[in-house]
């Protein structure tokens, strides 16, 4: 009997440590997968002439290549971490933040975006 006794508690005691490296484990790819996102905001305006036009608030801590399009033309740049891309205003009052469309990805998988100015 006093043999059983270690060898069941040892047993719990490895089945919590595994439990535990599972769950340390998931948390880890968790975070990194959060982490690895482009996380941008879009920022809608008119100008004083009432124009309209958008800005782009990359909110990552990594530098992004970005282009805004509208009605056929792109803007592309790089966006550096935490900061505010210019206004891109669209000359044409019929327009409206709708006709804008957006793209940002990582710059390590677009490297052609690095001849591109800042944004």
């Amino acid at each position: 009997m006093n043999f059983i006794s270690p060898l069941i508690q040892y047993k719990n005691v490895a089945k919590k440590n595994y439990l535990f490296l599972v769950i340390l484990l998931c948390v880890t790819l968790i975070s990194k997968t959060a982490l690895a996102k482009s996380n941008i905001t879009p920022i809608f305006g008119y100008s004083l002439k009432g124009f309209p036009r958008m800005q782009i608030k990359n909110e990552s801590n990594q530098e992004l290549a970005c282009w805004v399009a509208i009605d056929g033309f792109k803007k592309k740049f790089r966006l550096p971490q935490f900061t505010t891309s210019q206004w891109i205003t669209v000359y044409d009052k019929r327009y409206n933040y709708q006709n804008f469309s957006t793209w940002c990805d990582n710059i390590k998988h677009h490297p052609e975006y690095r001849k591109y100015n800042r944004g």
